[in-house]
This record gives C-alpha cells, sequence and structure tokens, in this order.
C-alpha cells in the first residue's frame, strides 16, 4: 500500500499512546473491531516500540504506523518492529535521510504554506498539518489547497469527534489524526467496548 492508500483506509487515524504494554493488543483489536483499521503508535511512551511489534504480530487486520520520529535512528527500529508508516511532528534534512534510507514512508508534519511548499520539494505529497486547529484549521486547508492542489493533508492536533467531519469535507484531507478514540480513563479501566463504539461513530465519518 502506498502511503495514500493508508490515508484513505480509515477516516481517523487514533494518534495512541501505550503507558502501558498489556494495553496494546486489546487497544487495537478494539479499534479494528470497530472500524478503524490505521493506528499510529507513537514514541512518547517507552513502550511505544514492543506496542507496534506486539500489534503487527498479533492483529493482523491493523495498519500499524509509529508516530512522533523525531531522531533519524528512530526509523529503522520502528520499521524492524514492524510500523509500516511513520509520522513526525515537523521535518529536517536528517529527517528526510532516515526516511529515504530506511524506505519507512513518512507522513511529515508542516504548520506554514512555506514548510509545505519545502516538503513538497523534498518529495512528500501527503502532509500532516499539526498542529492543525493552531495552524489555522479548515481555513488553512482551504486556503492551501488553490496554490498547492497535488498535496494531500492528514490534520492533526486539536481535533474532535465533533469538528473531524469539517475536517473532513475539505477536497485536500484524506483523514484527520485524533486521540480521542483512546481516551486515558477507558485504557486505565480496559474498557474495550467503549472504544470499538468511538471507533465505530470515527469510521462513519468516511468521506
Amino acid at each position: 500500500m502506498t502511503l495514500l492508500d493508508i490515508m484513505r483506509t480509515s477516516p481517523v487515524i487514533p494518534v495512541i499512546a501505550i503507558d502501558n504494554p498489556d494495553h496494546a493488543v486489546p487497544l487495537a483489536k478494539a479499534l479494528v473491531a470497530g472500524g478503524i483499521r490505521v493506528l499510529e503508535v507513537t514514541l512518547r511512551t517507552e513502550h511505544g516500540l514492543s506496542a507496534i511489534r506486539a500489534m503487527a504480530e498479533q492483529v493482523p487486520d491493523a495498519i500499524v504506523g509509529v508516530g512522533t520520529l523525531t531522531q533519524p535512528e528512530e526509523f529503522r527500529a520502528a520499521r524492524e518492529a514492524g510500523a509500516v508508516f511513520g509520522v513526525s511532528p515537523g521535518l529536517t534534512p536528517s529527517l528526510i535521510d532516515a526516511a529515504k534510507s530506511s524506505g519507512l514512508p513518512l507522513l511529515p508534519g508542516v504548520m506554514s504554506p512555506s514548510e509545505v511548499m519545502a516538503a513538497r520539494e523534498a518529495g512528500f505529497r501527503q502532509l500532516k498539518l499539526f498542529p492543525a486547529v493552531p495552524a489555522g484549521g479548515v481555513g488553512m486547508l482551504n486556503a492551501i489547497a488553490g496554490p498547492l492542489p497535488d498535496v494531500t493533508f492528514c490534520p492533526t492536533g486539536g481535533i474532535s469527534q465533533e469538528t473531524a467531519a469539517k475536517f473532513l469535507e475539505c477536497k485536500n484531507v484524506a483523514c484527520v489524526g485524533g486521540s480521542w478514540l483512546t481516551p486515558k480513563e477507558a485504557l486505565k479501566n480496559g474498557d474495550w467496548q467503549m472504544i470499538t463504539e468511538l471507533a465505530a461513530a470515527a469510521s462513519r465519518l468516511r468521506k
């Protein structure tokens, strides 16, 4: 699958931070059961890579990616753990090189038209608008669509179940990212049914 194929698989990509490694597999199964197959597991906790490995090995219907890539060495480690795509909050020359050398498809974060143009110049046509709401949200995406029509976005940051549909209406948006599918209280309590219900509601947002 290309990165664009992955982005079009689910209308919402949950941004997942794993504090308890025992949660990785049941969480992935709960999200997939609700119709959300594309999962971004961040490296914000020490369990990120092990969670990716467990999900990739034990939940075959999940399309597992790695988020919060900020260091070049993380690319190869994530790919070896089973990640099939990567997401970064920004883009630097060293991250560009790491993406190319590792072969891990990268969805880099951008916030301004200049950053979009720089990423496009580096060969990236699928980008993450981050943080989406502070960057201008739907208004920014619609404005960028005119001069840069060949770029497709996954806006992330400040988006909720209530506002996601407006973002998905933008012609240059393939999906949105958000953390509302994995509330901390539900994870703490192992309430996988609640997470499946949230995923089902998100999957109904499909364009």
